[in-house]
């Protein structure tokens, strides 16, 4: 892999590195929803807003960020959005830039060593936020594509609850835990109002990065 193309790596592929598919989606609404683009519907549903456009700029700056507008014509739940059409051409779209970066399998999906080192080297240099005062959107984003839930719940709480995007409702980061569950429960300590489960699932079909990735780090792994 060409070290230059991985500094232009947007969160939504960081995020696909680290967790799959969903991780990238989560990526995707969270930057809509800061937009004003989206926002929760019922418990556990994610809706689009009839946001104009801000002269000639839409709302979305990424693939991926337009496909979930646009897979959202009506109210779904994360993991259904990731079932409907666009979005999951735009996912396949992305894993095969991915791949001709060097950065992804394609055989038994998963990251390459030159991928999960670039990782590993960005979570050194991007600590997790304990909260989000003072942090631009991009920050925002980063941090939900490098640390999952840990980071929805302490950036956007309230719409993380209400749009199932982690917790019991529509867990965020089940099984991949790449740098460690111990680290993750020292950072859990860090945060004790933070009371979801943390989890992402793996693999959403189509295709999806089935099980733990192994970073080498042992293990599996504000207000709105």
């Amino acid at each position: 892999m060409d070290d230059r193309a991985a500094v232009r790596l947007e969160p939504h592929e960081i995020a696909m590195l680290r967790g799959g598919p969903r991780a990238a989606v989560t990526v995707a609404v969270v930057a809509l929803h800061l937009r004003g683009a989206v926002d929760s519907g019922r418990p556990g549903t994610l809706r689009r807003e009839p946001r104009p456009e801000q002269g000639d700029v839409p709302p979305h700056r990424h693939p991926l960020e337009k496909a979930v507008r646009v897979g959202l014509y009506r109210p779904a739940g994360i993991r259904e959005l990731l079932g409907r059409a666009v979005v999951r051409r735009a996912l396949s779209r992305m894993r095969a830039e991915l791949a001709g970066a060097g950065l992804l399998r394609l055989v038994r999906v998963s990251p390459t060593r030159a991928a999960r080192r670039y990782l590993a080297d960005l979570r050194r240099t991007t600590p997790m936020p304990r909260d989000r005062a003072g942090l631009a959107e991009r920050e925002i984003l980063l941090a939900v594509a490098l640390y999952g839930a840990p980071a929805l719940t302490v950036l956007v709480p309230a719409f993380t609850g209400e749009a199932g995007l982690a917790g019991r409702g529509g867990v965020a980061d089940e099984g991949l835990f790449p740098f460690g569950r111990q680290d993750f429960g020292r950072r859990r300590a860090d945060h004790p109002h933070d009371g979801t489960d943390h989890a992402e699932h793996a693999g959403d079909g189509f295709g999806g990065f089935g099980g733990s990735f192994d970073f080498g780090g042992g293990g599996g792994g504000g207000s709105d």
